[in-house]
C-alpha cells in the first residue's frame, strides 16, 4: 500500500558559470536551501540526478562523495542518471521510497559542473545521450538531430521560423522575472532569428546554455508532513515514466515524442485529471522546438498546432496554458542532471503562491516534463497544492 508523499522544501544554487565553486559546493548550496526550506533536521535517504560528472569533472561515485560533503553518512545515497531526464528520474525515485514506507524523509537532488571544460569537450559530453553508432560516429550532435526534427515539423505542419522564435521570446521573458536566471534578458524574435546558425533552422538563441547548478527538494510522507510543516503542502500527485529509441532513424515519426505521450498518459492516470486542467507546466526546452513539439504530446494543444500557439501567446504568462515561467532550460539555464529537479523546484513555488511577478494566478496544479537527450526518456509530473 503506497502513501501520499508531498514535497515541504525546495532549494536552488547559484546557476551560470561557476568558476569558483566545485561539483560539491553547487551541490550542498542547494541541498542546504532545501533542508531549510523544509525545516527538517535529518534526512533518511538522498536521490542525486547526474549526467556527466565522469567526464565534465572527471569525479564518479557521487552519492558518497556527496553524502559525505553534506554530513548525512551514513544514511543510503544514490546518483540517478537518465542523460538530460537525471533529475526527474531522480525525483520519481525518491517518490518512491517515501510511497512504499522505506524511508520517511527524502532529499532528491540534481547537480552538474558543466563549465571547466572547453566546447568540443562539452559538446562530446552531450553527446553521449546519443546513439554513438549510428548518429554521433557520423557527426551529427543534438542542435543537429532537433533541427532535422524542426525542419521536419515545418514541412508538415506549416510551422515558421518566426513561430519558433517566439519560443524563445516568450521564455526570456518569463526569464527576466527570475533572480535565478542564467541569461534575463528579453530578446526579440528578430533577434533570435538573426543570430548565429548552429544547424539550420535553429541558431543560438534558440539553444539552451551550458550551465553550472544544482536543484533540491525535500519529500515526505503527507502524515509526516502534516506535523512539521508550516508551508502549503504541495502533493505529488501522478507521474509517468517511458523510454523510446534513442536514434532517429529508429522512429517511425520524427513530428512526434512516444516517451512523452506516454508518461503523460500515465502521468494524467495517476493523478486522475486531463491536460485542460494544468495552471502552469515546466517543460524540457532544451531547442525552442522541443517546447512546440512537448505542448502537442502533452495535449496542450493539437498536433501540429505548437508553433501556432506559442506565437499566439497561449503559452505566455497569462495565457492559457502557462509554460516556462521560470524562463526554461532556455532562459533560466540547463545543468542537465539539475534540469528536471529545478522544475519541481518551480512548479512548488508557483504553488506556494511565491513566485512574484512570474506568478500564475490561482495556480493548484502543476506539471513538469524532463526529456533525455531527443527524447530516448521523458518524465513527467503532476503535483497539486492540498
Amino acid at each position: 500500500m503506497s502513501r501520499d508523499v508531498v514535497v515541504i522544501g525546495v532549494g536552488l544554487s547559484q546557476w551560470g558559470e561557476l568558476w569558483d565553486l566545485s561539483l560539491r559546493d553547487i551541490f550542498v548550496d542547494a541541498a542546504l536551501a532545501a533542508i531549510q526550506d523544509a525545516g527538517v533536521d535529518r534526512i533518511d535517504a538522498m536521490y542525486v540526478g547526474n549526467m556527466t560528472a565522469g567526464i565534465f569533472t572527471g569525479q564518479e561515485h557521487l552519492a558518497s562523495l556527496l553524502a559525505d560533503y553534506l554530513g548525512v553518512t551514513p544514511i543510503p545515497a544514490a546518483r540517478v542518471e537518465s542523460a538530460c531526464a537525471s533529475g526527474g528520474l531522480a525525483v520519481k525515485m525518491g517518490f518512491m521510497d517515501v510511497a512504499l514506507g522505506l524511508s520517511e524523509i527524502v532529499l532528491v537532488g540534481g547537480v552538474e559542473k558543466m563549465t571547466d571544460v572547453g566546447t568540443e569537450e562539452a559538446t562530446y559530453a552531450l553527446s553521449t545521450a546519443a546513439d554513438q553508432d549510428y548518429e554521433v560516429y557520423h557527426g551529427i550532435t543534438f542542435p543537429g538531430l532537433y533541427a532535422m526534427m524542426a525542419r521536419v515539423h515545418m514541412e508538415k505542419f506549416g510551422t515558421t521560423r518566426k513561430q519558433i522564435a517566439e519560443v524563445a521570446v516568450k521564455n526570456h521573458y518569463h526569464g527576466s522575472m527570475n533572480p535565478a536566471a542564467q541569461y534575463p534578458q528579453q530578446v526579440t524574435a528578430e533577434q533570435v532569428m538573426k543570430s548565429v546558425m548552429i544547424a539550420d533552422p535553429l541558431r543560438i538563441l534558440d539553444c539552451s546554455p551550458i550551465t553550472d547548478g544544482a536543484a533540491a527538494i525535500i519529500l515526505c510522507s503527507l502524515d509526516v508532513a502534516k506535523k512539521i510543516s508550516k508551508k502549503p503542502l504541495i502533493k505529488i500527485k501522478g507521474f509517468g515514466h517511458a523510454t523510446d529509441s534513442i536514434a532517429l532513424h529508429s522512429r517511425t515519426d520524427l513530428t512526434l515524442l512516444p516517451a512523452t505521450v506516454k508518461a503523460a498518459q500515465n502521468a494524467y492516470k495517476m493523478a486522475g485529471i486531463s491536460p485542460a486542467q494544468i495552471d502552469v507546466a515546466e517543460v524540457h526546452d532544451c531547442f525552442t522546438i522541443a517546447e512546440i513539439f512537448i505542448i502537442e504530446d502533452l495535449g496542450f494543444v493539437p498536433k501540429g498546432q505548437g508553433g501556432k500557439a506559442s506565437e499566439a501567446g497561449i503559452t505566455r504568462l497569462g495565457g492559457k496554458h502557462p509554460v516556462n515561467v521560470s524562463g526554461g532550460l532556455k532562459s533560466k539555464g540547463h545543468p542537465v542532471g539539475a534540469t528536471g529537479v529545478a522544475q519541481v523546484v518551480e512548479i512548488v513555488t508557483q504553488l506556494r503562491g511565491d513566485a512574484g511577478p512570474r506568478q500564475v494566478k490561482k495556480a493548484r496544479i502543476g506539471l513538469t516534463q524532463n526529456m533525455g537527450g531527443s527524447g530516448g526518456s521523458s518524465l513527467v509530473h503532476i503535483l497539486e497544492v492540498i
